[in-house]
């Protein structure tokens, strides 16, 4: 298969939706098919306001529309909302070329919990763009059914995985971990107001909290929170040390949709501990039993208490956080991704 993927999520970015889209374009290339990427590091491109590590790229509809005729794809997937998406969008629209979407972030959200406006307008806006495709891919069939209720009926499933030769519980400490009180409490994730940090580094329990990820609010953090260990980005092999050697993870995030750290933390044996909302949910599960069917053991907690959250993970066996995690295969989300393509019939024409 020729797939087109355009995003305006890609590296250098660091991220759950550029590890997604970066492993999966990976597995399809392993499996021979022959991937086009149409993504930011392409263009000319100025930082976004207020989350500078997102360029946006600066083209036209006929560059955009020239590579993917160019390329003479047999399916178009357009990962993202921003302009590449639009660009990419318009152009399949205009010449009725089908092509598929995914939904990764809950932007009316974040935008809502930066400015304090009322996402409504912004739901209106990503129901549009998600409207003309195809499909939808989603993470979980939570999403699925919050996307149903803004009209956008035609999704997928699209699961995560995890990287269990990088991320297990055999992975030796960091040495920043070394003469900390204990337990210690790890966050991994960008430092920003929509992540809810704070409640995190707030909650009231003994030990130490530890976050991995770089923001534009990690300089007010460090001020407010002085006994909070800060490391700032961390990838590869120090992630994966910062993961293991950590007591239990923390996803304190409200607004997230699916949240791969925290399988990622799982298989690395570290319980997770966060909010009964979407996400944690997914994962954790209402129970702190998962959503793996048929599993029965504890991987963490959720509580409308982070505190009482963190100490309930904190009983959770580590073999049974990386057992459970086992369950999310990279292999059988690509099959996923796969399936839910549109195929595309006729040639594509830049015309």
């Amino acid at each position: 298969m020729r797939l087109t993927l355009v995003s305006d999520a890609w590296t250098p970015q660091v991220n759950g939706v550029v590890r997604t889209l970066t492993t999966t374009v990976a597995h399809l290339t392993a499996r021979g098919h022959v991937v086009q990427t149409i993504t930011p590091d392409r263009f000319v491109s100025v930082p976004c306001p207020t989350y500078p590590e997102i360029r946006l790229a600066l083209t036209t509809p006929y560059r955009v529309g020239a590579l993917i005729a160019g390329f003479r794809p047999e399916a178009v997937h357009i990962a993202t909302e921003g302009p590449l998406g639009w660009l990419a969008r318009g152009w399949c629209v205009k010449r009725g070329v089908p092509f598929t979407t995914s939904f990764h972030t809950r932007f009316p959200d974040y935008v809502a919990a930066r400015t304090k406006l009322s996402p409504a307008f912004l739901w209106r806006v990503l129901t549009r763009f998600h409207a003309a495709a195809r499909r939808t891919l989603v993470a979980t069939p939570r999403l699925a059914a919050e996307l149903a209720e803004h009209g956008l009926t035609r999704t997928r499933p699209w699961s995560r995985g995890v990287d269990l030769a990088q991320f297990n519980p055999q992975v030796p400490a960091p040495a920043a971990y070394a003469g900390l009180a204990r337990p210690i409490m790890l966050s991994v994730g960008r430092v920003a107001v929509e992540k809810n940090i704070a409640a995190f580094l707030a909650a009231d329990v003994p030990g130490t909290k530890v976050v991995v990820g770089d923001g534009p609010a990690l300089t007010a953090m460090r001020a407010r929170f002085p006994d909070a260990v800060l490391l700032g980005s961390l990838g590869g092999a120090p992630l994966a040390a910062a993961y293991a050697g950590a007591d239990v993870f923390v996803f304190p995030s409200l607004t997230d949709t699916f949240g791969l750290v925290m399988i990622e933390a799982l298989a690395s044996g570290v319980p997770v501990a966060g909010f009964p909302v979407a996400g944690p949910l997914d994962v954790v599960g209402a129970n702190g039993c998962g959503t793996v069917a048929g599993w029965r053991a504890p991987v963490g907690a959720v509580d409308a208490d982070l505190a009482t959250a963190i100490r309930g993970a904190l009983t959770a066996d580590r073999a049974d956080c990386a057992a459970y995690a086992a369950h999310f295969r990279w292999e059988a989300c690509v099959d996923q991704f796969v399936a839910g393509l549109a195929d595309i019939e006729e040639p594509v024409a830049l015309a």
